[in-house]
């Protein structure tokens, strides 16, 4: 009898990357070589797009080159437009999301061309894109134009200078664009693994990252943050309730989101950074509860089941303190990671082999064809 694979393809290599990598026991992850400790808050998410997508942490020249080739990506096209009030209408932000970025390949100049370069401009318009299209959809449903970009702002302050409507204040920025630097890139997750998947059938660009929208929106997966924050904002009472109310979870075997990890056996090394920015950000607003909230049930959840908080646990509350709406924190999620998509499907296209992975069968054996009047 043959030995049966691991579940979830847990340890198997599906595939090889110069990308992003984890050590999961030492709470390690790094770009292209780069620790995270080491370049998150030290880098903007435009250089961390080209250290992604392009290879390298980019000069002066080099950033200044790729700003202008955002600048000039970001609008999308008739298409997109015309379907964004019929699917504000008609879905969730997400899945309203996922079938506007599949429309942009329709006025993708690049979107017949299968070469390299080609993908490395698709994967440029599509990072620029992204954050426009959730601050169009929010605009949308509120009723309210988008205001112009600032060419003063890089893609983090834009983007809160267009779903609030008011200019960030600098510091509020800077703690964006961290996030997004944080959530760029994470190995192999069930997401990017998608793309890498829909990507090695030669499939298009645009195919891959509405495929990696699909796998991002499972609760799982991106949809925890929105969970976290459902969570914290449901406990009554002030900090002193939390206690209560993770035991009371906990003994019912309801599953509190945003702790523990498929790869990590310590803390997430991201939690380290947006723990620190939601403590920041709870001084800079005056408001600490989610915060405060956070910080105790970190804690008796470790002490009772020794997990530790995972990427999504800290950014509810810094998203929430950022003014971002709570169902908008999955498509947050995407504008960042559209960074990592985009880079695996360009390597995957670069030395590419059909990904396809065998599978255990438990079905019956030797069945019988019956005629189906005797059935």
């Amino acid at each position: 009898m043959a030995e049966k694979s691991p579940r979830g393809l847990a340890d198997v290599v599906a595939a090889s990357t110069s990308i992003s990598d984890i050590d999961g026991r030492a709470g390690r992850l790094s770009y292209r070589g780069y620790d995270i400790h080491d370049i998150a808050g030290r880098i903007s998410f435009e250089e961390c797009v080209h250290l992604l997508q392009r290879g390298t942490l980019p000069t002066q020249a080099e950033l200044d080159g790729l700003m202008a080739e955002l600048a000039d990506g970001r609008r999308y096209g008739s298409v997109a437009t015309t379907l964004l009030p019929y699917v504000v209408k008609s879905g969730t932000p997400m899945e309203a999301l996922r079938t506007l970025v599949s429309s942009l390949a329709i006025d993708d100049p690049d979107a017949a061309d299968a070469s390299i370069e080609a993908d490395r401009r698709k994967a440029t318009r599509l990072v620029a894109q992204m954050p426009v299209l959730v601050a169009s959809y929010e605009a949308q449903r509120s009723g309210r134009e988008v205001p112009e970009a600032d060419p003063e702002l890089g893609i983090a302050g834009n983007f809160l200078l267009q779903i609030t409507g008011e200019r960030p204040a600098p510091r509020a920025a800077e703690l964006f664009d961290e996030c997004l630097v944080l959530h760029a890139d994470h190995t192999m997750n069930a997401s990017t693994f998608t793309a890498r998947v829909i990507a090695a059938t030669l499939s298009d660009m645009h195919s891959a990252i509405t495929g990696a929208m699909g796998a991002l929106r499972g609760p799982l997966h991106g949809g925890a943050n929105e969970a976290v924050m459902k969570t914290l904002t449901s406990i009554d009472g002030e900090a002193d309730a939390v206690d209560q109310f993770v035991r009371d979870e906990l003994a019912a075997g309801r599953k509190l989101m945003g702790f523990g990890h498929r790869v990590y056996k310590t803390e997430d090394p991201r939690a380290t950074h947006l723990r620190r920015m939601s403590e920041e950000l709870a001084e800079l607003t005056g408001n600490g509860r989610y915060y405060e909230f956070s910080r105790r049930m970190e804690q008796v959840v470790l002490d009772e089941k020794g997990l530790y908080p995972n990427v999504d646990f800290f950014a509810a509350s810094v998203y929430h303190a950022l003014g971002i709406p709570t169902d908008l924190f999955t498509p947050v999620f995407a504008i960042s990671r559209m960074s990592g998509w985009t880079a695996h499907v360009i390597e995957q296209h670069e030395d590419n082999r059909l990904i396809r992975p065998d599978s255990d069968y438990t079905g019956p054996h030797d069945q019988q064809w019956v005629e189906i009047s005797k059935r």
